[in-house]
């Protein structure tokens, strides 16, 4: 299911290629899966992702044959987050907080302790 519009591309780059990727939507980034590219004139190598700047589009340079997953699209809205849990409704975090607090989550395999849950 998705809940928003998505972009998810592959580019496969040879070296000294150039692609540019506009700014259709509202998050847009690269990840380098291999080789090495410079964005915007910084270079980056294999295994990092690099979030393009609000509004602006993503210029990549092959400095070798490189792969790039490119990933974008609307903007999930604000989230929040408190201790482990991460939702776009306060609600939820207090469903969490309960559910957490009355051993409703599955337990970690191998992973004897339980951490309660903190006070604030």
């Amino acid at each position: 299911t998705t809940y928003s519009d998505t972009l998810y591309m592959e580019c496969r780059m040879p070296a000294g290629e150039r692609v540019v990727i506009p700014r259709d939507s509202a998050e847009l980034a690269a990840y380098v899966v291999s080789g090495a590219v410079s964005i915007g004139g910084e270079p980056y190598p294999a295994g990092v992702m690099v979030v393009a700047a609000q509004g602006q589009a993503l210029a990549i340079d092959a400095n070798e044959a490189s792969r790039v997953m490119i990933v974008g699209g609307a903007s999930l809205g604000e989230r929040h987050v408190w201790w482990n849990f991460v939702s776009s409704s306060r609600e939820r975090i207090e469903q969490a907080k309960n559910d957490w607090r009355d051993g409703r989550f599955e337990p970690v395999p191998g992973d004897d302790e339980f951490i309660p849950l903190p006070d604030r």
